[in-house]
């Protein structure tokens, strides 16, 4: 399947260099990571941490939360002086 996310720039350069030396390609290293760390999770039972909520008029208008390319597009317009 293939998806888009987000990586940290310093993160995203030790995962390639990771995946150069161990002659294995980049989303390898992610899935095992990812499979890693999901494999360690110490209580798989255990519930989301709670998140703060924020009042408000729900989500802009012309916002799908279901696409995220046009979420970013609206998001790097905001942030644009």
């Amino acid at each position: 399947m293939r998806t888009t996310i987000r990586l940290d720039d310093e993160l995203l350069a030790e995962a390639k260099a990771l995946a150069a030396r161990t002659g294995r390609t980049l989303t390898r290293v992610i899935e095992d990571a990812l499979r890693q760390s999901l494999a360690q999770r110490a209580d798989p039972t255990a519930s989301a941490a709670p998140l703060p909520t924020f009042a408000g008029r729900g989500v802009r208008p012309g916002v799908d939360l279901d696409d995220s390319a046009g979420l970013l597009d609206v998001m790097e317009r905001r942030a644009r002086p």
